[in-house]
């Protein structure tokens, strides 16, 4: 069985780390689903799904590095059109997708682990998360 589920987030800046563990966690409260597998997928591609630490330095670190590796003073072929190059290439380096197995309705994340959205190109509003669950 196949269950699917649209969630909107609102972004307030131009580059965000949004933890949404806590939303993922109610909507598998919600199902009928004990175990399986929840996929999480952005439809944007100025934006990403990763799973990792929630730790301020960490999160400071990861913004820096994307800023490093792609640094917004470049001349983009792409700024010609929407001037947001920086955030198209820096989500090349991310996924738009994580999938996580659950049991008895809780997510089999590691002890520090947390699941984000990363905005790239915001502030945006109604971003959407598809939360795809199969069992």
């Amino acid at each position: 069985m196949t269950i699917m589920e649209t969630i909107k987030i609102n972004t307030k800046k131009q580059f965000e780390i949004i933890d949404i563990t806590k939303q993922i966690k109610e909507y598998l409260k919600n199902t009928k689903s004990e175990n399986g597998l929840i996929n999480i997928y952005t439809k944007h591609t100025t934006s990403a799904i990763i799973v990792n630490e929630n730790e301020k330095g960490l999160l400071k670190d990861f913004k820096n590095t994307l800023n490093n590796l792609i640094p917004e003073n470049k001349d983009y072929h792409h700024n010609s059109i929407d001037n947001n190059a920086p955030s198209h290439l820096q989500s090349l380096f991310l996924s738009s997708s994580q999938t996580i197995p659950f049991k008895d309705n809780k997510l089999l994340l590691g002890t520090w682990q947390s699941i984000f959205f990363i905005e790239l190109d915001g502030p945006r509003t109604n971003r959407e998360i598809i939360l795809t669950i199969i069992n």
